[in-house]
């Protein structure tokens, strides 16, 4: 997921979600897949990926929720 959050910081949004879809089966893309529909701005996508990954909507920014990701991933490669 980490890759999908390089893209889309990089402004690739089309390239991140793409990379999402091909790991709809990790429960953790679902989180990823979630911030992509929130800067899209179908927060109804949204709101189906949170529940999907047994999340709450987020309350953040989608800077500080971007960071929030980021750093989980990379604590998750240790």
């Amino acid at each position: 997921m980490l890759e999908a959050l390089w893209f889309v910081r990089k402004g690739d949004w089309g390239r991140a979600h793409a990379i999402v879809q091909e790991h709809e089966s990790e429960p953790t893309s679902a989180l990823v897949h979630a911030h992509l529909h929130r800067i899209e701005g179908d927060l109804s996508n949204a709101g189906y990926w949170y529940r999907r990954a047994g999340s709450k909507t987020e309350q953040m920014t989608l800077e500080e929720e971007w960071k929030v990701l980021t750093a989980r991933f990379l604590e998750e490669k240790k």
